[in-house]
């Protein structure tokens, strides 16, 4: 696939703003830690940023479906690059202030909630039908290592410089990012509702999305497991590890090994094949939970990453074939704000599990909490077994041309 010039050019483009993507959270962090030390002030920066992507992924499905997925990414890309490089003016030269991170990463997230839907939608558009699977494997391995890279990157430029130079060069990967994909040919696609009201639109977007029952009921499970898993395991497995586990150094290997297990996923992408691949991709994700239970005993350090590895490899894969059944099932002149949908839906639940999941934990029980957790999430993975869609819908090699009544436009148009 990466001897393809116009899919190499993507890949590179989308992988630089991954990393810069990874980068963004560790950075910012620091930065607002070394300027008042406040954990709310954090939070609050960081709500900023999780709640305009979710006010605006909606809209920025619609967008690049209007103007194209390649322009819709450049365009969020060169937002990305502005943003983040003022703020880290800002912190380099010393005046920085709290409210203006927040409206900056806020502005950074808008970008983020454009660029999304359009980094899957624009897939068909780039890679052969019959490659779509291959190409959506190395797309999430690359996905996975901007999750490895991008943190570790960042520590390295915070222990040598500041969150300033860091947010500097995270910056840059934004602008490497536009650069590649400045060389990408890609076609717009126009049908008759191109000019037709944004509402009608999202409406159109609503039905193709909401007429699926697999696809429905899989973000319904997303929407619930991540708010469950991620609260669990971003919020109460640092809080674990640090009580029972022997400090950070045991959360660190944890987190590396989940997101080893998302790349190794991915790699097994590139060659099982499956003829019916949402019913494998939803089988392998009831695991989900195995890391949050055993977080909840807890196990040891080896037996909990053994398990974070065992879950990032199964999400790697579900994940992957989830995406391609996307693309090859739905009409491309409609993929963007059908995947606007799918982000929507999967995310609308996290933050409310994030802030939720103190209080909950205190009340109940860290181990309690656990449990439930893991016990729910293990069973909205295997109530979306019970959808018909899912069990039956097999592969649809053919998809992912173009449609032949619709007109390519040209990249540049």
């Amino acid at each position: 696939m990466l001897g393809e010039p116009n899919f190499r050019r993507f890949f590179l483009g989308r992988t630089a703003s991954l990393i810069g993507d990874g980068m963004a959270p560790v950075a910012i962090a620091f930065a607002v830690l070394d300027l008042t030390g406040s954990a709310t002030d954090l939070g609050l920066v960081l709500a900023a940023h999780s709640i305009v992507i979710t006010a605006l992924v909606l809209v920025g499905g619609v967008v690049a479906d209007r103007v194209s997925p390649r322009l819709s990414m450049l365009r969020a890309d060169l937002v990305s690059t502005a943003s983040t490089g003022i703020i880290a003016v800002l912190l380099l030269t010393g005046i920085a202030e709290i409210w203006q991170l927040a409206v900056l990463y806020a502005i950074a997230g808008g970008a983020t909630a454009f660029f999304n839907p359009a980094s899957n939608a624009i897939v068909p558009q780039v890679v052969p039908s019959a490659r779509l699977q291959e190409a959506t494997a190395l797309l999430n391995v690359s996905r996975n290592g901007g999750k490895i890279v991008g943190p570790a990157l960042a520590g390295v430029l915070l222990a040598l410089g500041s969150p300033g130079a860091a947010l500097a060069v995270d910056a840059a990967t934004f602008a490497v990012s536009a650069a590649c994909l400045a060389g990408v040919r890609a076609p717009r696609l126009r049908d008759a509702a191109a000019d037709s009201a944004f509402l009608a639109e999202l409406r159109h977007g609503w039905h193709e999305f909401s007429s699926r029952d697999w696809l429905v009921a899989v973000v319904l499970s997303a929407a619930i497991s991540n708010a469950l898993f991620f609260s669990s395991f971003q919020v109460l497995g640092p809080t674990v590890a640090k009580e029972a586990l022997g400090g950070s150094s045991s959360w660190a290997l944890i987190a590396a090994l989940w997101g080893a297990g998302g790349m190794l996923g991915g790699v097994l992408a590139l060659v099982v094949r499956p003829r019916r691949p949402l019913l494998l991709g939803e089988v392998i994700i009831v695991l989900l939970g195995a890391p949050i239970a055993l977080l909840a005993i807890p196990a040891a350090t080896v037996v909990i990453a053994a398990g974070a590895l065992v879950a990032g490899t199964t999400i790697g894969l579900a994940v992957v074939l989830y995406e391609t059944t996307l693309v090859e099932q739905i009409p491309q002149q409609a993929l963007s704000r059908v995947l606007a949908y799918d982000w929507f839906g999967s995310l609308a639940l996290e933050p409310l599990g994030l802030v939720f999941v103190g209080p909950l934990a205190a009340g109940i029980g860290v181990s309690t909490y656990l449990v439930l957790a893991a016990a729910l999430i293990t069973v909205c993975q295997l109530a979306v077994l019970l959808v018909p869609g899912v069990r039956h819908l097999e592969r649809n090699p053919a998809a992912g041309g173009v449609t032949p009544h619709l007109r390519p436009v040209e990249a540049g148009d």
